[in-house]
């Protein structure tokens, strides 16, 4: 009898830290809201002398992936710096593909997902010379903003970069 109330004992302690560990982990990403264009401009565009990094990517973007941990890196180590990860990744999938991604991948900055089916219009608006190739990162405060058609190659190539703007 003091075998299986201790053996219950531990169970149920073992259940209830698993669940305290599960609501004190960072839930970011678990509203991921899906935007058009008009209602991401907003977004690209600051009043702040702080710095914002807008980056545009997919799952299925190779090089946009391998970028994340270098931009989720940068976040860690300059927590004032805004980020938002523009996802250009398909709505239906947010639940089933886009939000495991994110947790298995450690993507704790912002995500919102980009629904607009006018590619040719809002890719001119945001940069002309932007050909729509990802992943595409717009480095901007107040005062100057810049654009980048490729990926960050390192977290040294991310920081001379938003050096330029500061």
């Amino acid at each position: 009898m003091y075998k299986n109330i201790l053996i219950i004992t531990v169970l149920f302690l073992g259940f209830t830290t698993k669940s305290n560990s599960q609501t004190t982990k960072n839930t970011s990403n678990t509203n991921i809201p899906v935007l058009n264009f008009n209602a991401l401009k907003p977004l690209l565009y600051t009043d702040s002398k702080e710095v914002h990094i807008v980056n545009f990517w997919a799952m299925w973007c190779a090089p946009c992936v391998k970028e994340l941990p270098i931009l989720e890196a940068y976040q860690k180590q300059h927590p004032n710096v805004k980020i938002t990860l523009v996802s250009l990744d398909f709505p239906e999938g947010i639940e089933t593909k886009l939000k495991p991604f994110l947790k298995k991948k450690g993507i704790t900055s912002k995500v919102v997902l980009l629904d607009d089916p006018d590619a040719n219009s809002w890719i001119d608006k945001i940069d002309p010379n932007w050909s729509g190739a990802i992943p595409f990162t717009i480095l901007f405060n107040n005062k100057k903003r810049t654009f980048h058609e490729r990926m960050f190659e390192s977290l040294e190539d991310l920081e001379n970069e938003i050096n330029k703007i500061n």
